[in-house]
């Protein structure tokens, strides 16, 4: 809602005839987030905004501006232009505002609010907004009135409250809780109401308002309370309130029932009969009375008195202890003293009745006194108890003990009575002195405490009993005791930091300090395991690997508090357990195998060598072909590489596969490697002879051709490598009318002509060329039969090719071709002078039957000349044009081998 107030106009500095202050009043709640609008200064104001300004006027804009900057600037945001005033992005809280109760003071400006405000509980903020141009001036007082929301719980400001109440509160006592509720809301958001979560059906809450509106809770007793049936009640007080919905706080109430005199002092019961001989010694214990008071310290004191009635010579007689009741002889009984005595005691409480018991003591008169025993303590002893060390020696004294008759006329024996490692026995020389003494060691774990009595006797009859109480005093002479000598764990690796292994227990039969046991680690320990010394908890502090180390064996130990200490070693085993956190292994990345081509199928290429860290299950490892499966296949167990079929070089030179290796955990890793099969070549193909493509074809050589010249070539390949496809050439046959002019180089096959041609020498020319390889270990061949026609023309195709249908009737020349694949080094050896004479001899003989067949050679050609000319005179056919071989189209052809 918006209020708007007109506080003053007049005068303002220089500007006093249009100068106006104003007063704007706005109200928002805490809390709320960044640009939530608050008012609107130029609409609340009625100023001219731009809009509806008459152009015509060409009024200036209107410009809004805080005057000063205080801490209320900090919570809003003022828009310059439009006068529009939100909330910034500091959130208001109203409690941390306005920590008063009435009227918060808060500077926002350059003034601060007082008690003025609309409201005593209001949370103002103060801005000063200055608002231009000229025309338009004035100062705005802004107010911003802060409600409250319910954004806080009651608390208390203690969490435990104790209230004490007597119990004889009568019914509807008020009793003020002190530490109420306090909450920083105000109003209804405030605290309202109180209530008990049990009341017990005793209590109830009320809440008082003071003149300041605080809430005061109080205790109503609504029942008798009686400390001696219940003396304290605990429940919880709930503090709610008023907002929507409501919040609420808590704190635990205690009732403590403090204690008044409303018991009396009472007897379990009202008479006691006691017998007394004559001849009690003084001192003897006569009886001991008790009374009983329900109530608390002083309330339940008791003393303990003897009524008027009781006459005086029975007071005489028996003293009575006015704080434990104990009655005791006092004086020596003789023959006056009367038989029966009747002692009347008075329990005495503050402000009681007091409770009454009677005493009846019958006394009979002896003839005589009984023994007497008089101990004398050798070992330490306080009031009557006697304290041995365990582990003392046998034979360890005890206390002598003298045996006497006081009459000094009878005999009197004694001996032991009780159960216990001790004996009494005379003590020579002396008579009538007894000592008693250990007869083994005392174990205190097996006993602690005995009660034996030295009993007395004379010849009379009479019996005295002396008892004697031994208190067996722990020594530490027992060892801590591990529950288990060997203590089995296991633990998934992987495990968390810090995991729980176990407890380790062990005993110490010893009390006190030196059964108290502590917990180390042997010097065999790892240092990441950790040993609570106190509870014996086993820890590792870090993640254990099962593949690094699978057991740890270490030992512990127990160490008592006993001086000096004792200790006792257990052995600690731990086994890791696998997990499925390793993936499997190759030995290699990648894997290359050389096998020689038509390798058997099935046969083994090689083995895979794959490993797994894990364990069991888990390390358990299948391999797998992911390519090429229709070709090759793996023996999933051993690794072993196999070709289904037989591998030819020719077809595939290489294979590349992936392995995939996948191991038997839950869930499954797997890991892949590279496989490359390389064929070693063998020499399985002869060379395949692509030209000449027939043994049917034949080529024209003219006459003319001059010596050296190329006329053609044998061109073949083969499908091996390396050495088995080095290829050589050699004529092994040759047929026509001289066929030594023809000769073939070994390397490149081609053919040339050695020597002039002449006419004699015209003709069909059958050249028989083996094509051979170079292989390991038989090396392979193949044949061709190169034709060759010398002739100026081809003038009858026909006639030619007869002649080639016919079978040549060639000599095959069993020659292997020679060619220098390296070079061969021979040694030289010295020789002497007749070797040498010997060899020039030979060769000049040589030469002269050399030149002797040459000239019978030419002869018998020249004879032959017309016949061979009329042979050929049928194929002298010119030719024009030479034929390019090369141009030729080289196919393979098939040739059978001669």
């Amino acid at each position: 809602q918006l209020l708007l107030f007109l506080l003053f106009v007049g005068p303002f500095n220089c500007f006093a005839s249009y100068s106006r202050a104003t007063e704007l009043f706005y109200s928002l709640n805490e809390g709320l987030p960044a640009g939530v609008l608050i008012g609107s200064l130029a609409r609340d104001l009625r100023l001219p905004m731009a809009g509806s300004q008459n152009p015509a006027s060409l009024q200036p804009p209107l410009s809004f501006t805080l005057a000063s900057h205080g801490l209320g600037e900090q919570y809003v945001q003022l828009d310059n232009r439009s006068g529009e005033l939100h909330t910034s992005a500091v959130e208001i809280d109203r409690e941390a505002l306005c920590v008063e109760s009435s009227g918060a003071t808060i500077f926002g400006g350059s003034a601060a609010v007082s008690s003025s405000s609309p409201s005593p509980e209001s949370c103002l903020l103060l801005l000063d907004v200055l608002v231009l141009p000229q025309e338009y001036f004035r100062l705005v007082k802004v107010k911003i009135a802060i409600r409250d929301v319910n954004d806080n719980a009651p608390r208390f400001p203690v969490p435990h409250i104790r209230l004490l109440v007597p119990e004889n509160a009568p019914v509807n006592t008020r009793l003020a809780i002190e530490h109420p509720a306090l909450d920083p809301d105000m109003g209804t958001n405030g605290v309202q109401t109180y209530r008990l979560r049990d009341n017990y059906g005793v209590f109830t809450l009320d809440v008082e308002e003071n003149e300041n509106g605080e809430r005061t809770p109080y205790l109503i007793v609504m029942g008798a309370l009686d400390r001696e049936t219940q003396d304290e009640y605990v429940t919880v007080i709930v503090a709610e309130d008023g907002g929507t919905p409501p919040l609420v706080g808590s704190a635990t109430l205690t009732i403590g029932i403090s204690d008044i005199n409303d018991n009396c002092p009472q007897f379990n019961d009202s008479q006691l009969n006691v017998t007394l001989y004559g001849n009690s010694s003084l001192g003897t214990h006569v009886a001991t009375v008790h009374a009983v008071d329900m109530d608390l310290g002083s309330n339940a004191q008791i003393t303990y008195s003897y009524s008027q009635k009781v006459p005086q010579p029975s007071r005489d007689l028996f003293h009575l202890n006015e704080s434990t009741g104990a009655i005791t002889l006092s004086t020596k009984v003789d023959g006056d003293t009367p038989k029966l005595h009747r002692l009347i005691i008075l329990g005495n409480g503050p402000g009681c009745i007091p409770a009454v018991i009677t005493v009846l003591v019958t006394i009979i008169k002896v003839m005589m006194r009984p023994p007497e025993v008089v101990p004398r303590f050798i070992a330490n002893e306080v009031e009557g108890v006697v304290y041995l060390k365990e582990l003392e020696p046998i034979n360890t004294p005890v206390a002598f003990f003298t045996i006497k008759d006081p009459d000094e006329k009878y005999k009197v024996s004694c001996y032991l009575d009780g159960d216990g490692p001790f004996r009494l026995s005379p003590y020579k020389p002396y008579n009538n002195e007894y000592l008693l003494e250990t007869t083994k060691p005392l174990d205190f774990e097996t006993q602690q405490l005995y009660e034996i009595s030295v009993v007395a006797w004379n010849s009379e009859g009479f019996h005295v009993k002396k008892v004697v109480k031994i208190q067996v005093l722990d020594d530490n002479d027992n060892s801590p005791v591990f529950s288990e000598q060997l203590i089995e764990l296991s633990i998934d690796e992987n495990n968390v930091p810090n995991a729980f292994l176990t407890k380790l227990h062990a005993t110490d039969a010893d009390s006190g300090e030196r059964g108290q046991v502590s917990y180390f680690l042997g010097p065999d320990a790892p240092s990441y395991f950790a040993l609570d010394k106190t509870t014996g908890v086993l820890t590792v502090s870090t993640q254990l690997d099962r593949e690094e180390k699978e057991k740890y064996r270490y030992t512990v130990k127990a160490v008592d508090s006993g001086f000096p200490p004792r200790e006792s070693i257990a052995t600690v085993t731990i086994t890791v357990l696998d997990k499925n956190d390793n993936s499997p292994r190759f030995i290699n990345k990648d894997f290359s195998f050389f096998v020689p081509e038509n390798f058997p199928g099935f046969g083994e290429i090689g083995v895979i060598s794959v490993t797994d860290a894990d364990a069991g299950q888990n390390g358990w490892v299948a391999l797998s072909v992911l390519n090429g499966s229709d070709i090759f296949v793996i023996d999933t167990g051993k690794g072993v590489l196999r070709a289904k079929v037989s591998l030819d070089r020719e077809q595939q030179s290489s294979y590349v596969l992936w392995i995939e290796a996948v191991d038997g955990g839950d869930p499954a890793l797997s890991s892949t490697a590279k496989i490359t099969i390389l064929l070693l070549d063998i020499n399985d193909n002869p060379p395949l002879v692509l030209f000449p493509q027939s043994n049917m074809s034949y080529l024209l050589v003219l006459p003319s051709t001059l010596p050296g010249s190329p006329i053609t070539e044998v061109y073949a390949v083969d499908k091996d490598t390396g050495m088995n496809a080095v290829i050589a050439y050699s004529i092994i046959g040759r047929r026509g009318p001289r066929p030594e002019s023809f000769r073939i180089d070994p390397k490149t096959g081609n053919i040339t002509l050695e020597e002039s041609l002449m006419q004699n020498d015209y003709g069909l020319y059958r050249l028989l060329v083996k094509v051979s390889d170079h292989g390991y270990p038989e090396p392979l061949h193949s044949t061709v039969m190169v034709n060759l026609f010398v002739n100026d023309t081809v003038s009858n195709e026909s006639y030619i090719e007869s002649l080639l249908r016919k079978e040549p009737d060639i000599s095959v020349e069993e020659k292997q071709p020679q060619i220098s694949i390296e070079p061969t080094h021979k040694k030289m050896e010295s020789a002497s002078c007749m070797p040498t004479l010997v060899a020039l001899s030979i060769i000049s003989l040589g030469s002269i039957a050399l030149v002797t067949g040459m000239g019978i050679y030419i002869c018998l050609r020249k004879g032959k000349k017309h016949h061979r000319a009329d042979e050929n005179l049928e194929v002298q056919i010119p030719l024009n044009g030479r034929i390019n071989l090369h141009m030729l189209e080289k196919k393979p052809v098939e040739i059978s081998n001669i």
